[in-house]
């Protein structure tokens, strides 16, 4: 089976941000923009929404995402993990379609701001790849984390690390390897991965550089997301925009 599913993980209940994952966005629900740049793709055959909320899955439909189960209430709490409803999902369109595609593309709808042509050209490396167990997204970070300090209990910063007589943490940051922020722009997963594991990505997590994002996990960062759209537009809206 070739199928390549996008699946959405929309989940109720967020803390941060009322209704996190349907608040308005330009005029458009958030969880919109995921499902639309899912659409949007070359290689994705078909677009999943995993939530536990009636009103959620009503939404999704609306943009056109299937919603074909809800969530079961262990795999929407705030502390559920990843694997939690990917392999719910996995199960059921095993049990109920009696077959399973073996690549997920994995987007969380809180980073809306996504190029469907970065989303192929991560999906072409996963494909030229057959030893990778995954593949997760990040973008350049302006500097090592090996310049940040911690504070001991006596209250002086300290290097991250345990003897740094150099000082590297004064060093240019020239002088350390390129690292990379993990994003929320695009994963992968195989489903023959993670079923039969304790975890998602496994040892060969194939790295893919994305272009700096914005993500929503906050009132301020909701609040640059629509100004970030208000001053540069947004091909995914324009594109909401004419199914109107």
């Amino acid at each position: 089976m070739n199928d390549i599913i996008a699946i959405i993980p929309a989940r109720s209940g967020s803390k941060s941000i009322k209704d996190k994952n349907i608040v308005d966005v330009a005029g458009f629900p958030l969880l919109a923009y995921s499902i639309v740049v899912a659409k949007m793709s070359q290689h994705i055959s078909r677009v999943l929404v995993s939530t536990d909320s009636k009103e959620y899955a009503d939404v999704a439909l609306r943009y056109g995402a299937e919603v074909p189960f809800l969530r079961p209430k262990e795999c929407a709490t705030d502390t559920c993990t990843d694997k939690g409803f990917l392999v719910h999902a996995m199960n059921w369109l095993q049990e109920h379609e009696h077959e399973v595609p073996e690549l997920w593309v994995h987007l969380r709808p809180t980073t809306p701001l996504r190029d469907p042509k970065i989303i192929d050209q991560a999906i072409n490396k996963f494909l030229i790849s057959p030893a990778a167990t995954s593949l997760r997204s990040g973008h350049l970070a302006p500097e090592s984390p090996l310049k940040w300090f911690q504070i001991n209990q006596k209250g002086y910063f300290k290097g991250l690390l345990s003897s740094d007589d150099k000082e590297s943490y004064n060093m240019p940051k020239e002088a350390f390897s390129n690292v990379y922020i993990p994003d929320g722009y695009v994963d992968i997963v195989r489903h023959s991965h993670v079923l039969p594991s304790d975890n998602i990505h496994g040892i060969n997590m194939l790295g893919f550089e994305s272009p700096v994002c914005s993500e929503v996990d906050s009132q301020e960062e909701l609040e640059y997301i629509r100004y970030q759209i208000d001053k540069n537009g947004s091909e995914l809206l324009e594109h909401l925009k004419s199914k109107i």
